[in-house]
């Protein structure tokens, strides 16, 4: 998946999901939880998943990579 970035998707009961998804379904995923309630089809690397979007609580940008040692930047 192109330009895939890491998210973590936690859920009413303290349940977290990692998954990569790709920019623009991350925006179709920020929409979808905004709205009231019902189901939304989730493509990622991993697989397919529904989501009942009312169990949602965040959703949440990983953090950029992690490098050891000192970056040549």
């Amino acid at each position: 998946m192109a330009n895939a970035a890491k998210i973590e998707i936690g859920f009413d009961g303290g349940q977290v999901v990692s998954v990569r998804l790709a920019e623009d379904r991350l925006g179709e995923l920020r929409r979808a939880v905004e709205s009231p309630g019902g189901w939304f089809d989730l493509e990622t690397d991993e697989g397919s998943f529904a989501l009942d979007l009312g169990k949602v609580v965040f959703v949440r940008g990983a953090g950029g990579p992690h490098s050891i040692g000192f970056s040549g930047d």
